[in-house]
């Protein structure tokens, strides 16, 4: 039996015209005013199988983590690190800190240790100049500043600037907080404990005030049997880093006979001799903890340290993300001009990209997977990371199918990565969906699937079964 080239013609058209009538009905499960950016595209043939709206910029959200990723592998090499360095200079001793995403308050006590200090007859000097500017971009919401995910990033980095606590509550309708005594912070609760009816009757929620690294909640904790984990964004890193870096030296009963200054010594320049240095994990184990588990730190403090490599002056926010699009523009090809970055985390409301242009990153990522090993940093689906316990991924056939970085703010749900990239067709796919507001339910109705998760699980083993073909 024969085919004209009419009628394999007509059967390719209809294949195509089927897949896009599939895709559309399951955008159709999104509520009503969202808007889906949408691109499958298949990775041998680089044939589109399906896009809308791929020029529209929206917010990448955490799917800007790829860029970041791809700008700082391809400027700094699989085997950078970040350094922490103690220096002597004449009677002072100098602190420098570049930025360590991953710096634990145990490893800085550990350099203390490794220094053989017993004295400082000057000053401790911490300097933390190779980073500049704001510590927290443009366009993260002013709610969202009390919690670890929305850290400061600075060069002067512990523990992520994230501190840890518990709130238990108790008969009477008082609370209280504990908070580990190694923490340099205060918290006070005015919180009520009550019952969750009387947390819906009042609209009365637990609220979180700073001022500098005192943290005072109000409102109402439902009650617990348990105490409730609590982790909460460092408001004051100069302040968090001179009283952590107090109680290591009392410690370790190493005398400071001047005080906690930060910068640079002021004299003239004297020989300095390294006491003790720490080196973070090479950073293409930075940027699997980054992708993994979509670290918003790391990813801004690489931010920072490729501006201030690309550009010989202090990181920034600014110069950051015009070093991530420098880079990629002469390194890769990948024109992003019309894009905006404005941090390197995806957190700032005020980034915009297109999905054309995240599938030209992923296009590259995939080209040069070899010399880059980017793809297995990625979360697997149902397996681990971000995507472990994502409601459309927890059964096959997308559990363990896609390799891919998701991206969530307040109206966007967003993922870019590969399908089936053991089978026959593996395809690259970018879903930037913005606007997306569905309408609560009413209390008391039957629960039902959320629309984003509807949408997932039809879309995904669509892509799924075409890169079997």
């Amino acid at each position: 039996m024969s085919f004209s080239r009419f009628t394999l013609l007509s059967l390719a058209l209809f294949s195509c015209s089927s897949f896009a009538n599939n895709i559309q009905e399951h955008l159709d499960y999104l509520p009503s005013g969202s808007r889906a950016a949408v691109i499958v595209e298949s990775l041998p043939t680089h044939d589109i199988e399906y896009q809308q709206k791929q020029n529209e910029l929206l917010p990448p959200a955490s799917t800007l983590k790829l860029a970041t990723a791809l700008a700082a592998r391809l400027a700094l090499g699989k085997d950078f690190t970040f350094s922490t360095t103690l220096y002597k200079q004449d009677n002072d001793v100098v602190l420098t800190f570049t930025g360590d995403p991953s710096l634990s308050r145990e490893q800085l006590s550990a350099l203390f240790n490794d220094s053989a200090l017993k004295t400082i007859k000057g000053d401790l000097w911490v300097d933390g100049t190779i980073f500049t500017g704001y510590e927290r971009a443009v366009g993260w919401p002013w709610d969202i500043l009390g919690v670890c995910y929305s850290a400061p990033s600075s060069a002067l980095s512990i523990d992520e600037n994230c501190v840890q606590a518990s709130i238990t509550t108790h008969d009477d309708g008082s609370t209280k907080v504990f908070v580990p005594i190694h923490q340099p912070i205060s918290f006070s609760s005015n919180a009520k404990s009550v019952t969750r009816e009387e947390q819906k009757k009042s609209f009365c929620d637990l609220e979180l005030t700073t001022q500098g690294n005192h943290y005072e909640l109000n409102g109402c904790l439902v009650n617990r049997n348990k105490p409730l984990p609590l982790k909460f964004a460092v408001q004051d890193t100069q302040d968090f880093t001179e009283q952590t870096v107090l109680k290591i030296l009392g410690e370790h009963n190493i005398t400071l006979n001047g005080q906690v200054r930060f910068g640079k010594p002021q004299q003239e320049p004297q020989p300095l001799t390294v006491l003790a240095q720490h080196k973070s994990k090479p950073l293409i184990e930075l940027l699997e903890h980054m992708l993994k588990k979509s670290d918003n730190h790391y990813a801004d403090n690489l931010t920072k340290m490729l501006g201030h490599l690309n550009y010989q002056q202090a990181g920034n926010f600014t110069n950051g993300t015009a070093a991530i699009k420098d880079i990629l523009l002469k390194q890769a090809d990948i024109d992003l001009s019309n894009a905006v970055l404005v941090d390197g985390s995806g957190l700032s409301r005020n980034n915009r990209m297109t999905a054309n242009q995240m599938k030209s990153i992923l296009h590259y990522i995939y080209k040069y997977d070899k010399e880059l090993g980017l793809i297995e940093l990625l979360p697997t689906s149902g397996i681990d990371g971000t995507l472990k316990y994502r409601n459309s991924m927890r059964k096959e056939p997308i559990k363990g199918s896609m390799k891919s970085k998701s991206g969530s703010l307040f109206g966007s749900y967003n993922m870019a990565g590969f399908v089936g990239l053991e089978n026959k067709d593996p395809q690259l796919f970018v879903q930037f969906v913005a606007d997306y507001h569905p309408v609560a339910a009413k209390e008391g109705s039957t629960p039902v699937e959320r629309p984003i998760d509807t949408f997932e699980k039809s879309f995904y083993p669509e892509l799924i079964e075409l890169s079997k073909d």
